[in-house]
């Protein structure tokens, strides 16, 4: 009987294991949270700023204050947790070495916890060590990821939806809708965000066996479509403009993006242009969400 008692005991702890997810005050992580305490599994919000973490404790969450360039506090946010969702942000301030060194936190602090399974944000192109812009430094975070040992969902996804956030100012002030590239014609499939941390939240809840990629579709748009339905939504017309890649730099540093930063998106874009980020994973999942409900979200946020 004591054995049974003791049984019934790490079940019932192991019940009580949380998710430690990162990056919940941004689109994906959020997302991701949101979805884990809809179906009322226990989630460890972990925020930079813990004045950032009211909301998702209002929600249920326990607030856990760590900079992911801290590897010491962000391991004791993973430890004794079941699974963690961990992503890199990109910092306007930080050149490679700083994108790098930020990776080689997360991965230590993956390494230092011992929590068994991380999901990963990561991107199409992943898979490429140079020539992707910011794409490569998802690179090298997947790779430091697994040479920890966890159990890795490296989950990536294409253009982000919510990228028009970025062109909003522009058409809602000048109503210019601007394309980094030659064409506004070209089809690319473009996901949701929400959709993205739904399908972190499921791979959380539902380890693999084995490290694996999950590479995520989604409905192909144009630009000039992208700039169709934002028009709707606005009300208002959209002029789109074609930026060519030699004014990719100056446009974007004219628009306030550090010049380091402006040459890294170049490089990201010119990878695009060249059909560099295709799915190279394991499996393929689809992202149902319609562009347009992603821009009417955008432009008139839930209270």
């Amino acid at each position: 009987m004591p054995s049974l008692e003791l049984d019934r005991h790490n079940d019932d702890r192991q019940e009580k294991l949380m998710y430690a997810i990162t990056g919940v005050t941004g689109h994906v992580g959020g997302a991701a949270a949101r979805e884990l305490l809809a179906k009322g599994e226990p989630v460890r919000a972990v925020v930079r700023d813990r004045a950032k973490g009211g909301p998702w404790s209002e929600a249920g969450a326990e607030v856990f204050a760590a900079d992911l360039g801290d590897r010491a506090a962000l391991a004791e946010a993973f430890r004794g947790c079941r699974g963690a969702f961990v992503m890199l942000p990109t910092d306007p301030a930080a050149d490679d070495a700083g994108h790098r060194a930020l990776a080689a936190s997360i991965a230590g602090a993956v390494r230092d916890s011992g929590v068994p399974h991380v999901v990963m944000l990561s991107s199409l192109g992943a898979e490429l060590a140079e020539g992707t812009g910011p794409v490569r430094w998802l690179h090298h975070l997947e790779n430091l990821l697994r040479e920890t040992g966890v159990l890795l969902t490296a989950v990536r996804s294409g253009h982000f939806q919510e990228k028009a956030e970025a062109v909003l100012d522009a058409a809602r002030g000048a109503g210019v809708y601007p394309v980094f590239g030659d064409s506004a014609d070209t089809p690319l499939p473009m996901i949701a965000t929400r959709d993205v941390g739904r399908v972190a939240a499921e791979a959380l809840l539902s380890p693999p066996s084995a490290g694996e990629v999950i590479d995520l579709d989604a409905p192909a748009y144009t630009e000039r479509q992208v700039a169709e339905s934002l028009a709707a939504v606005l009300g208002r017309p959209l002029q789109v403009v074609t930026i060519p890649q030699s004014q990719w730099v100056d446009t974007m540093v004219e628009a306030g993006l550090p010049p380091q930063l402006a040459r890294e998106l170049a490089d990201m874009y010119a990878a695009v242009d060249r059909g560099l980020l295709q799915p190279a994973g394991d499996r393929r999942l689809t992202c149902p969400t319609d562009i347009g409900e992603t821009l009417r979200r955008l432009v008139t946020p839930a209270p």
